[in-house]
């Protein structure tokens, strides 16, 4: 199958509603619509995030693309969800609603990896929690469909999308089925949507049932039967050899295996997942089918990425970069996160089996033209309110993607690899970081800028390919420290996490650390590392611990595994089966995780091996696995023998020696020296602001 080509997004018609004009900010009261003459609007947004008018915020994005379109689009923020009435403040729209949970899945937005309900939320004023409901995204169908039940409901977003077909949940510990049946919509969009959802808005203005839009891609729907004129390959069993397949290279859906099924065996479950994971990339993947019931979930291939041209044309709308008035002087925590901080690129193929960005944005890399984040700098420097000249962040999922792109189209479109830098950096792909290097320079010469700084996550495997960028980045794009993500040292976690072995990070380390010293700085790096990962044992999260206590590394935000929906980690945390490779009825390759509260909590604690709160779980462990000669008071053992009075233990002769042997922080490292806090607990700048997760 060959990519078509696709309808430029900024080449259709406008609606006729244009002529009403640009707003300051997206309506969230009649009061507003009376002000922009509108009797009503033709679409309104729902969504589980306060309103940031901002190009990081999704409903910013799809908001002000539909307005560009012609349409008159109104906001619908973080409503009371317990009855309808909040989602008639706009009235009924006259073309449909668009619903999303915001930037993040509702449950992971609530709940902690241990299932415990956080009490804040920062995409809410004054870090508010609890102003969303769980499964938002099935919730706000609901009232939406109450309100006015003949309007049609567009879901998509994060949420959505990595729900379209049957997913393991871990809040309730089952298989569920399609958020498109639970949330009764009549179509989900998934991924980036702008393109369908631009063809799938005029569409609809032009009186088609959204229903029927089995020729958009990106797009989720039921149906009652396949088309009598495609033809299935069979993937719905795993103990035939050869499934049946299909001939011909035309309308060719791909049916996985029911959602009944899917439920019931955890081997095809895992089957299916690889599946869904293998058709990904949009030049050659297929139409797939799930049964449910006695309907059938058709998933249309990925959406095209967006050319350069049309993602400028993206973040070229007339975004106001500031919340919504209506919140005042309220704090909204992840607005002051990427307030300074500009979005260069799309998507990841890396391909981090616990990681949803490459099943939500795709692994092409879709970037913008230098002279569009140029300008942007401009806007954010006479636009928002506080800058002083400190960008805080130039990047993206990676920081380090941006233009990298397969060599050969024709390649990349028949390509079937789950990452193009797992196991091995793929020979077709173009590592230049040249094009960024550039960005960069070109970027600290804007009028008004006097400091970049990179805090999205690098790929550190194609960094050390560049010894320009790690120069160009230590020498003006570090303060103080970089944040990077190896996530372990032990093989066997690190190749089902589909992350490169530690010895591209000691590389990136001696690079980083040399160039460093020759701009006469003293800089740091912060590694992050995961926990409870799946295939990872008691004893690599020991080897783990014994390898930061040598590097001298202390963690304070540690994050333990969390299986979000539809990633290939989630597959192996719930199936007990690895789907990165083949899986064959008793024939998989099995993989164990660490799935109670104890051994969770036992490799969290590994992490933090330095907090006296942690040592009585570790000595209990490490007992058990034979390895007493790592519990004493010398520089080889990983814990000590006694214990602070007032911690985790009953003190006894160790808090008579508490503080003689009071621990100091090393909360990283550079040419063998060590920055120091005066504790054991943790401290905001031993890891640096808490910004987007690296996931």
């Amino acid at each position: 199958m060959q990519i078509e080509n696709a309808k430029d997004i900024t080449k259709y018609r406008k609606y006729w509603a244009h002529r009403f004009g640009v707003a300051p900010f997206l309506p969230m009261s009649r009061e507003e619509m009376d002000l922009l003459g509108w009797d009503s609007c033709d679409i309104i947004l729902v969504t589980g995030d306060a309103y940031v008018d901002h190009p990081s915020f999704g409903m910013a994005v799809i908001g002000r693309t539909l307005e560009a379109q012609g349409f008159r689009v109104g906001i619908i923020a973080q409503p009371d969800w317990q009855d309808a009435e909040p989602f008639k403040a706009l009235g009924r729209p006259n073309l449909f609603y668009g619903v999303t949970s915001g930037n993040m899945d509702s449950m992971v937005n609530r709940y902690t990896a241990d299932r415990r309900i956080r009490s804040n939320d920062s995409y809410t004023p004054h870090d508010e929690g609890g102003k969303r409901p769980d499964r938002a995204v099935i919730v706000y169908s609901q009232r939406c469909r109450e309100a006015y039940k003949d309007v049609p409901i567009v879901i998509g977003g994060i949420e959505a999308s990595l729900r379209r077909i049957a997913h393991y949940d871990y809040w309730s510990d089952k298989v569920r089925r399609s958020i498109l049946l639970d949330s009764k919509a009549d179509i989900l969009l998934y991924g980036n949507a702008e393109r369908a959802l631009i063809e799938v808005a005029h569409r609809i203005a032009n009186d088609e049932d959204p229903k029927t839009f089995f020729d958009v891609r990106g797009c989720a729907l039921m149906r009652d039967a396949s088309l009598d004129d495609w033809q299935e390959v069979d993937m719905t069993s795993i103990d035939d050899v050869n499934p049946r397949d299909a001939k011909g290279d035309d309308k060719i859906v791909v049916r996985i295996p029911d959602y009944e099924v899917v439920r019931d065996d955890k081997e095809v479950y895992a089957q299916a997942s690889r599946v869904l994971h293998l058709e990904s990339n949009p030049g050659n993947a297929r139409p797939l089918v799930q049964r449910h019931g006695t309907r059938d979930v058709w998933i249309t291939p990925p959406p095209i990425p967006l050319s350069t041209k049309e993602m400028d044309w993206v973040f070229a709308h007339p975004y106001a970069r500031n919340p919504h008035p209506i919140y005042g002087d309220a704090k909204i925590a992840a607005w002051d996160m990427i307030k300074f901080s500009i979005n260069i690129m799309r998507g990841c193929f890396g391909g981090c089996s616990f990681c949803s960005i490459t099943e939500h944005e795709g692994r092409i890399i879709q970037s913008r033209s230098q002279e569009s984040v140029l300008k942007e700098i401009e806007d954010m420097r006479d636009k928002v309110k506080g800058f002083k000249g400190q960008i805080s962040d130039l990047g993206g999922p990676t920081a380090n993607m941006y233009r990298m792109a397969c060599k050969s189209k024709e390649i990349e479109q028949t390509c079937r690899r789950l990452s193009c830098v797992h196991p091995t950096i793929c020979k077709n792909l173009n590592t230049s970081h040249e094009s960024l290097i550039e960005l960069y320079r070109k970027a600290r010469d804007v009028k008004g800028v006097k400091k970049i700084s990179i805090q999205s996550g690098l790929r550190y495997d194609l960094a050390v390919k560049s010894p320009a960028y790690v120069k160009e980045l230590v020498t003006h794009h570090v303060g103080g420290y970089l944040k990077i993500a190896p996530e372990h040292t032990e093989d066997a976690p690190l190749s089902k996490m589909m992350k490169p072995g530690i010895g591209s990070y000691d590389k990136f380390k001696q690079m980083f650390d040399d160039a460093a010293k020759k701009a006469g700085k003293e800089y740091y790096l912060i590694p992050y590392f995961i926990a409870a990962h799946p295939g990872c044992s008691d004893e690599d999260m020991m080897n783990l611990a014994l390898w930061l206590k040598r590097n001298n590394y202390r963690a304070d935000q540690v994050q333990a595994f969390t299986p979000t929906p539809m990633s290939l980690s989630s597959a192996m945390y719930y199936s007990g089966r690895n789907p990165i490779k083949p899986v064959k009825r008793n024939g998989s390759e099995l993989v164990s995780t660490a799935k109670g509260l104890k051994q969770r909590r036992l490799h969290k604690a590994f992490l933090r091996y330095h907090d006296a709160e942690n040592w009585p779980i570790l000595r209990e462990a490490l007992k058990e696995m034979g390895r007493e000669d790592l519990i004493g008071n010398g520089k080889k053992h990983l814990v000590p023998s006694w214990q602070p009075k007032g911690t985790g233990g009953r003190g006894g002769e160790g808090a008579r020696m508490g503080r003689k042997h009071k621990a100091q922080e090393f909360v990283t490292t550079h040419a063998g020296k060590g920055r120091r806090q005066q504790d054991d607990k943790p401290t905001k700048r031993s890891s640096g602001p808490r910004r987007k997760s690296r996931r």
